[in-house]
């Protein structure tokens, strides 16, 4: 008996099936699987980066742009096609090239990998289209690129994010200015090629691809006025009245992409640093002031506001891509008044919110001089402060930048 019950079984004992194990490859389409799987094999064996990251870009002009932006048949069309295939693989094997010569605590940081291989992907995707030949073909790019543009709509935020994360690690700020001028401005020349040569199918009055051939100031002065009254009435229960006078009839030939960017930041920091310096009467706040200059060269935009002016201790920082008072301005509102001027999210004017990482200023003065422009400031501590934002005309005359 003893024995009997001691005794090991006869058979194997009937065990519940073991469940298969899947790997990512199994839980995802075989194409999605075989991209991830390239992405992290070229992020450490890049022969074909390195390669095109040795090439010249072919820098365009905006008069270029525009008088080879039309043909009878079309022709533009493919030709500007051409053009982006050759091109764009190699803007952005130079962008790959300055994200691997980050410091490498700063490279590591996730949400600066992140966009790295937002970069990587759209390298490989660009590089293996295969050459254009006809319409068919240039249909299939343009349905590419669109993704593209939508895949990197958040970079400036995420850089924004990743660096605020890493800001204890900085210590060279040369570097880091250098290169986040070169990502932000050839992100932005990236995406105003792309969006002219989409723009090409369509027929809009006064437009040839993105130039507007003859741009009003005062109507785009006043559309991100309307924009940033709705943000700051909704922040602060009220906004400033904001004034346009100048040269308010002046219409020349111009790309509104970047007055887009640039505008929306310049006007939110004039008005949050003005309804922050009067919270004692926020219903009776003085006038921002916008005056429109030109002539056959430039024109030059100067937001005035009375918000209090920049401390001189900060002045020179206010164009530093860490600086931010975003932390001074949560612990004390009057304190974020006087330093209100220097405060804005992020180049996404047209989603950005009153408060956030000080990324605008310093974003939208690369932005400008990369337009072969400037962006000036005159404070008065205790007053208020003057922003000068002075571009070129792209007619012909005095060109002197180039996409």
């Amino acid at each position: 008996m003893l024995r009997r019950v001691l005794a090991p079984p006869r058979g194997p004992p009937a065990l519940p099936p073991r469940p298969v194990s899947r790997s990512a490859a199994d839980q995802h389409p075989p194409d999605l699987a075989r991209e991830r799987s390239k992405t992290v094999a070229s992020f450490y064996n890049q022969p074909a980066i390195d390669a095109a990251a040795e090439k010249p870009s072919v820098r365009l002009t905006p008069t270029t742009m525009l008088y080879s932006g039309r043909s009878q048949d079309g022709s533009h069309i493919l030709k500007s096609a051409r053009y982006l295939h050759h091109e764009l693989p190699v803007r952005i094997a130079h962008r790959i090239k300055g994200f691997r010569s980050l410091p490498f605590i700063i490279g590591c940081n996730p949400t600066i990998l992140h966009v790295h291989k937002l970069y990587i992907r759209a390298f490989q995707k660009l590089s293996e289209f295969p050459p254009i030949q006809g319409g068919s073909d240039e249909a299939r790019y343009c349905a590419l690129v669109r993704q593209l543009l939508d895949d990197h709509k958040d970079v400036v935020t995420l850089l924004a994010e990743g660096l605020r994360e890493s800001r204890r690690h900085i210590q060279d700020e040369g570097l880091l200015r250098l290169f986040l001028d070169k990502t932000l401005t050839s992100r932005l020349g990236i995406r105003m090629l792309a969006s002219h040569h989409l723009a090409l199918h369509e027929d809009k009055p006064d437009f040839v691809g993105i130039i507007c051939t003859r741009l009003s100031p005062k109507k785009i002065i006043e559309k991100w006025v309307d924009f940033s009254r709705r943000l700051c009435e909704h922040q602060y229960g009220n906004a400033p009245r904001v004034r346009v006078n100048g040269h308010v009839a002046a219409r020349f030939p111009f790309i509104p992409m970047p007055l887009d960017y640039i505008l929306p930041e310049l006007l939110k920091n004039a008005m949050r640093a003005t309804m922050e310096s009067h919270l004692d009467t926020p219903y009776n706040v003085p006038d921002i002031v916008v005056t429109i200059a030109n002539n056959d060269i430039d024109i030059v935009i100067r937001i005035s506001d009375r918000g209090g002016g920049i401390p001189h201790e900060l002045l020179d920082k206010v164009t530093q891509y860490h600086f931010s008072t975003a932390e001074a301005s949560a612990q004390d509102p009057r304190l974020g008044g006087a330093l209100g001027q220097l405060l804005a999210l992020s180049n996404r004017g047209q989603a950005g919110p009153m408060h956030g990482f000080g990324f605008g200023l310093p974003t939208s003065r690369a932005y400008a001089e990369y337009l072969g422009g400037s962006l000036c400031l005159q404070s008065l501590q205790g007053v208020g402060t003057d922003v000068y934002l002075r571009l070129r005309h792209i007619d012909g005359k005095a060109e002197s930048f180039r996409i």
